[in-house]
């Protein structure tokens, strides 16, 4: 069984469903019930096609659903719907289920869950492993998804920033249970970059791809941080590199910078250089501050003063940061590397020790705790 080519089919029978009239929760629950049925048929009698199967079973399935929960009248409506056996029509609608998962209705880990299943159909049980919830909470979440999208047509649709912003949101969840949703989102963007010729979309699988090349060195084997300046740099994947080098140069080349854009940008000077040592921080400071511009991010100016600490020395760095607000998540651990690079141990160990007790996960908490504890031991 190719579970691969049932996700890559999904979005496409869901969204014929749709286009003929299929109330989108009715058709998504009709969908998953063909893949069902998909999984305990195909390995005996494989269909000659695959989609036109799984859309005439979904179909079938929702005009089983309607004929119990419908008036006659409506019922026959449906009915004289129903195609006649044969292909598919070649009408991809992904790019507008893409679209219609990012609502604006919906929030934001709705929106990523109902994209999960919906375009890239995984199952609710998946979902749920990745994010480390109960089956039945994600369910619940979807669901309420899928209702809050009742009676919305193809045509009203979110805009491409919620959409790309799903897909980030996505991507930086990383790798639990047995999905590897960073994985999954390169795929989920990869597709969408073949459908939409936009820049930002191009702007982030470039991001994605220079930032999932560098993965196997971000952990030692105990399961520790490795920072990007220790990362052994001989082990990151040079082809994914080159491609989203080679993607982000034609980005770039149409002249619309965005902020996907400008962060892929940072990560390519990164993955350029030989040694830490050798990192071209003054330009990378340049692209922050073309980041700053596009979005006037706290965080993005947190990130820059890190950059400015390493293009102007650790004073000038400490000197931007002073002008943000402490307040801002991981302020104090980047105080605390600034100081450690100006020399000042004592104030550097008291504030990664601080750092620590806010740090938003236990890798980051002992990665923290351990340069604390390296720095009070030093004589």
């Amino acid at each position: 069984m190719d579970e691969s080519l049932l996700r890559g089919l999904t979005p496409g029978v869901l969204a014929v469903l749709v286009r003929r009239g299929a109330d989108f929760a009715a058709a998504e629950d009709a969908v998953q019930d063909a893949l069902v049925e998909a999984v305990r048929v195909w390995p005996a009698d494989p269909p000659r096609d695959p989609k036109g199967w799984l859309v005439t079973v979904a179909w079938r399935k929702f005009l089983d659903r309607a004929r119990a929960d419908t008036a006659r009248t409506r019922r026959e409506d449906l009915l004289d719907r129903e195609p006649a056996p044969g292909p598919v029509p070649a009408v991809d609608d992904t790019l507008q289920l893409y679209f219609l998962c990012a609502h604006p209705s919906l929030t934001p880990s709705s929106a990523v869950a109902l994209t999960l299943r919906a375009v890239g159909g995984l199952t609710t049980r998946q979902i749920a492993r990745a994010y480390l919830v109960p089956e039945a909470t994600m369910a619940q979440r979807i669901s309420r998804a899928k209702r809050t999208l009742a009676g919305v047509r193809l045509d009203q649709l979110g805009d491409v920033a919620t959409v790309l912003r799903v897909l980030y949101l996505v991507f930086n969840e990383g790798y639990s249970g047995d999905v590897d949703l960073a994985a999954e989102a390169v795929r989920l963007t990869r597709s969408l970059a073949d459908q939409a010729a936009h820049p930002e979309v191009a702007g982030l699988l470039a991001l994605m791809l220079l930032h999932h090349a560098r993965r196997a060195t971000r952990t030692a084997p105990d399961g520790s941080l490795v920072p990007l300046a220790e990362q052994d740099r001989g082990r990151w994947d040079t082809g994914m590199i080159a491609e989203g080098v080679a993607i982000l140069q034609a980005a770039l080349a149409r002249d619309r910078l965005g902020e996907f854009q400008a962060q892929a940008a940072i990560a390519a000077l990164h993955a350029d250089a030989p040694t830490a040592g050798e990192t071209d921080w003054v330009q990378i400071v340049e692209w922050y501050d073309e980041l700053v511009n596009l979005t006037g991010s706290p965080v993005v100016r947190l990130n820059r003063a890190v950059a400015v600490g390493e293009a102007d020395g650790p004073r000038a760095g400490l000197a931007a940061l002073a002008e943000l607000d402490d307040s801002l998540p991981r302020h104090t651990a980047v105080a605390a590397y600034l100081h450690e690079r100006d020399g000042d141990l004592a104030t550097a160990a008291r504030l990664y020790a601080e750092a620590a007790r806010k740090a938003p996960s236990l890798a980051e908490r002992d990665h923290l705790t351990r340069r604390a504890a390296r720095l009070n031991t030093r004589p």
